[in-house]
């Protein structure tokens, strides 16, 4: 049975993982991972960097289960922030390890996540913490991932890269210092380094949703559910709904903002621009 026959069985899964670690010998280590995503059939990107890994992979559980204990018998690899779901169609077409500056961009060199973050809250607690008056929350991911689900009340920092957020903490944050703020964003890397950047310039009280919207769908009842419409998640699922399942969005032929399944190929201004240069 071929790789590709495996990855499209009953038993196939997402996981997606990170962690914040001093890594050195990359290119020893991502010759390695691609060997062994290779042998088992996996698909996805994984990436390496000085700070540490960063990966979305598909396979089979078997292939799965063999890269996280691969990893897990690294000990730099000890505290992996992980999570696992089942899908229903194979959403990378290939196996990609590779070695970046940063293993989430955000531009700063000198924020150190793995010394310092914010205070992880589980999504148990997560509905409660929200609540309160005196919180102020943000959704730290891009636009068009805001537009497609969120938390209800949640600031939408209108950036179109991460790399944007500090720009956004300037601009609405400032004097604000003294509030406690609470934060999410897709798995709970891009909180990482936001909440890090945050207590860096000065906020005091900071707390972030412990594995982000992924593990808060997995772990909350839909009926008890906060969290509203689907999670943008990076790949040929485009969204997923409260059962990680692929939602009712595609992408924009032209620029790439998801669009729900129904509204075409392109988006408004993308259909507009065509008809202007026709």
């Amino acid at each position: 049975m071929s790789a590709l026959a495996k990855l499209t069985s009953a038993d196939l899964q997402v996981a997606t993982f990170y962690q914040f670690t001093a890594l050195d010998s990359l290119s020893e280590l991502r010759s390695c991972l691609q060997i062994l995503g290779d042998q088992h059939g996996l698909r996805g990107t994984l990436l390496l960097a000085d700070e540490g890994i960063n990966a979305t992979v598909s396979g089979s559980a078997d292939g799965i289960a063999a890269l996280r204990e691969h990893l897990q018998n690294d000990p730099r690899f000890a505290a992996l922030n992980w999570k696992q779901a089942a899908a229903d169609d194979v959403p990378f077409q290939r196996w990609k390890v590779r070695i970046k500056r940063e293993i989430v961009s955000f531009g700063l060199a000198d924020l150190h996540p793995e010394q310092r973050t914010g205070i992880a809250v589980a999504p148990k607690d997560w509905d409660a913490l929200i609540a309160r008056d005196d919180i102020v929350l943000i959704d730290t991911r891009n636009d068009y991932e805001v537009a497609v689900g969120r938390f209800d009340g949640a600031i939408d920092p209108a950036t179109r890269k991460f790399s944007d957020f500090p720009q956004f903490v300037e601009q609405q944050l400032r004097g604000r210092e003294n509030q406690p703020i609470a934060m999410y964003c897709t798995g709970g890397i891009r909180c990482e380094k936001a909440s890090a950047y945050l207590l860096q310039q000065g906020f005091g009280e900071v707390f972030q949703l412990h594995g982000g919207i992924l593990n808060y769908l997995a772990e909350k009842p839909a009926a008890e559910s906060r969290w509203q419409g689907e999670c943008f998640v990076f790949d040929e699922r485009v969204a997923v709904d409260h059962a990680q399942r692929g939602g009712r969005y595609v992408l924009c032929a032209d620029c790439g903002i998801p669009l729900l399944l129904d509204a075409g190929t392109r988006c408004a201004a993308c259909v507009d621009a065509v008809a202007k240069n026709s």
